[in-house]
C-alpha cells in the first residue's frame, strides 16, 4: 500500500479539501495517509511556510493549488514505480517499507540530536572552557590533588606557559614575559625569577609551563589566554544563536578569512618566526612577543568569527534530519 505525506496545518480549507479528493481516491489508489502538522516543527514551518499543503508521494510532490487531475496522476505514478520496484526485488522493496515505518531507538537518539544539537555544543564549550578555570579555584581552596588533575588534562590541549596565561587570586591578572613591553605590569621573569624565556628552546620553557602559581601571584587558569578567548567567544556566539532562533546567516568565507584567520595568523605565526634563532629572518622580522591584548583580541575574532561561519551550515544540515525524523515519526504511528 502506498504512504501519502499531507502537510498541513489547523484552520487550512485547502488542506481540508485535499484530504477529501483523497478519499475519494482511496478506492482506486489504495493508500496509508499520514498527516503532519507543519506547526508542530519550527523547521517544517520555515520550509512550507504558506505552500501548503503538500502532498508528498514517494519521490514525487504536490504543493497547492493541488487539483483533483494532480492528484490522481501522481498517485497513479507513485503505484506504477511500486509495482515495478516490487517485480524487479521484492526482498529489498519488503526491508525499505519495514525500515521506513519504523522508528527505532538510533532515530530517537538522532533525532533529539538534531534538535538539541546547539545547547549540546554551547554545553560541551562550557565545560571544556569552564573546567580550567576550576583549577586555580581548586588551588586557592588548598585542594591541590584535583587542580593538578585538571592542569594535567588539559596539558596536551595547550602550552599551559604561565606567561601566556591568566592568573586568579593573585595581584595581577597576567604575568607577560619582558619582550611584550607591558606597561605596569610585573613581568613574569619579574614574578618567578624564571629566565631565559624568549628562547623557545630554553629547558627554562618547561618550568613556566609547569609553573601553577603561588599565593602571590594566584594561580594560573589551565587554558591560554589565546585559548580562553577562541572557545569563549564560540560560546557567547553558541548562546546568542540559539535564542535568536538559529536563523542568523552565516559569515561569508572571505570575511572568515580576514576577521578571523587574518588576525590570528598574522599575530601568531609573526611571533613564532620572529623568535627562532634564524640571522637571516631576525633581519626581516625582529623578535617580538606578543601581549595579553592582542591575544584575547585575535583569538576571540578567531572564535566568532568561526562559529558564525560553521554553525549556521550545522544547522541547515540538522535542520533537514530534523524534518526527516518528523516525517518517519508521523509514519510510523498507528492510523485510525
Amino acid at each position: 500500500m502506498l504512504t501519502v505525506t499531507l502537510y498541513t496545518r489547523e484552520n487550512c480549507p485547502l488542506c481540508d479539501e485535499v484530504r477529501a479528493e483523497l478519499a475519494a481516491l482511496q478506492e482506486k489508489f489504495p493508500h496509508r495517509l499520514v498527516i503532519v502538522d507543519i506547526d508542530s516543527d519550527a523547521s517544517l514551518k520555515q520550509k512550507f511556510g504558506e505552500a501548503i499543503p503538500v502532498v508528498e508521494v514517494g519521490p514525487y510532490s504536490l504543493k497547492a493549488p493541488i487539483s483533483p487531475q494532480s492528484l490522481a496522476m501522481t498517485l497513479g505514478a507513485a503505484t506504477d514505480r511500486r509495482d515495478q520496484w516490487q517485480k524487479l526485488d521484492p526482498e529489498e522493496y519488503e526491508k525499505r517499507v519495514r525500515r521506513g515505518q519504523e522508528f527505532t531507538r538510533g532515530d530517537r537518539i538522532s533525532y533529539w540530536i538534531a534538535k538539541n544539537y546547539l545547547w549540546v555544543i554551547n554545553l560541551f564549550i562550557l565545560l571544556y572552557v569552564g573546567l580550567p578555570f576550576l583549577a586555580p579555584t581548586l588551588m586557592e581552596a588548598g585542594l591541590t590533588l584535583p587542580a593538578k588533575a585538571i592542569y594535567a588534562m588539559y596539558s596536551p590541549l595547550c602550552h599551559q606557559f604561565g606567561f601566556r596565561s591568566f592568573f586568579l587570586f593573585g595581584e595581577q591578572s597576567y604575568y607577560p614575559l619582558a619582550e611584550a613591553n607591558v606597561s605596569g605590569a610585573e613581568t613574569f621573569e619579574q614574578a618567578t625569577g624564571i629566565q631565559g624565556l624568549s628562547d623557545p628552546s630554553n629547558i627554562a620553557r618547561l618550568e613556566a609551563r609547569q609553573f601553577v602559581g603561588n599565593p602571590t601571584m594566584g594561580y594560573k587558569v589551565a587554558l591560554c589566554e589565546r585559548d580562553v578567548a577562541i572557545y569563549g567567544a564560540m560560546l557567547l556566539f553558541g548562546i546568542v544563536y540559539a535564542l535568536t532562533g538559529r536563523r542568523i546567516p552565516p559569515l561569508h568565507w572571505a570575511l572568515w578569512l580576514v576577521l578571523g584567520l587574518g588576525p590570528i595568523g598574522l599575530d601568531g605565526f609573526s611571533q613564532l618566526f620572529s623568535q627562532f634563532n634564524w640571522t637571516w629572518l631576525s633581519a626581516i622580522l625582529p623578535y617580538r612577543e606578543s601581549t595579553p591584548f592582542l591575544r584575547v583580541l585575535t583569538g576571540a575574532l578567531f572564535g566568532l568569527s568561526t562559529a558564525w561561519f560553521a554553525y549556521p551550515y550545522v544547522e541547515e544540515s540538522m535542520k533537514e534530519t530534523r524534518q526527516f525524523f518528523v516525517k518517519k515519526l508521523a509514519v510510523s504511528q498507528p492510523t485510525e
